[in-house]
This record gives structure tokens, sequence and C-alpha cells, in this order.
């Protein structure tokens, strides 16, 4: 049975335990239409109640590719012409997560943080051992 994308999962970091989820939302305009796609990871430090969550935010936008539908997996985000992840490996999710700490996020803040996951991407990518990567 596939795994429920709903469930958020359990990532042990330098002795820290996380649990992290993806979701993916946009808003429709006044006629209906999806606009503003975006792919978002949320991770929590755990238990919970100890850190606020850090949201890793990647917009639709030139150059840059979001799950949407074919050609691109669920949970494939990445440049145009350069480097990309999935979010649903948590290698990508880790790395993701060392990129943002090593930026100065602290987990033991107690309030939420958005990060654009874009400025993030190609260091993330780097350390998952993607760099070289293609998009699709």
């Amino acid at each position: 049975m596939p795994r429920s994308s709903k469930k958020p999962r359990r990532l042990v970091a330098d002795g820290r335990v996380y649990m992290w989820k993806m979701l993916h939302s946009h808003r429709r305009d006044d006629g209906g239409c999806s606009v503003d796609c975006r792919q978002i990871l949320t991770v929590s430090p755990q238990p919970a109640g100890t850190g606020g969550p850090l949201r890793i935010i990647f917009a639709d936008g030139p150059g840059r590719y979001i799950p949407g539908g074919a050609p691109f997996g669920s949970g494939d985000v990445g440049f145009s012409r350069g480097a990309g992840l999935n979010l649903h490996e948590p290698g990508a999710v880790r790395a993701l997560l060392d990129v943002a700490l090593a930026g100065g996020w602290q987990p033991e803040e107690r309030r939420a943080m958005e990060v654009d996951g874009w400025s993030l991407l190609e260091a993330a990518a780097a350390r998952a051992g993607d760099a070289g990567s293609e998009g699709p």
C-alpha cells in the first residue's frame, strides 16, 4: 500500500527529531483558474511545542518547475536548466534542512519561519549529490 502523502514523516538530524510533510497549494483567480502554484515543505521540531516549524516554499515561476502534472513527478522541484530535488526523498529533505540550519534557522525558536526554497535549492542539491542533474 502506498504511503499517505498527508501523513508526516520522521527525520532525525544531528540527534534531533523532526517531522516533515509536503503540501501542494494554489489559489483560484476570479475566473476559477489555478494561479500561484506552490510546493510547501514543512519541517517541525519534535516533540511538538519545542520549536516553530520551518516552511520551505517553492513558488512557480519562470525557469522553475514544481509538481503540476506530466512530465514532472509529484515531489519534483527544480530549475529548468539546473539543480533539482524530489521532496519525497528523505535525503533531499535532510539536505534542505542542513542548508536552512547553516543559513541561520534555529529550530528551538517558537515562531514559524518561511523560507524561499529556491534560495536553498542549489546548495541542497549539491549536498544530496544531484548538483549536476538537469531538470526534466
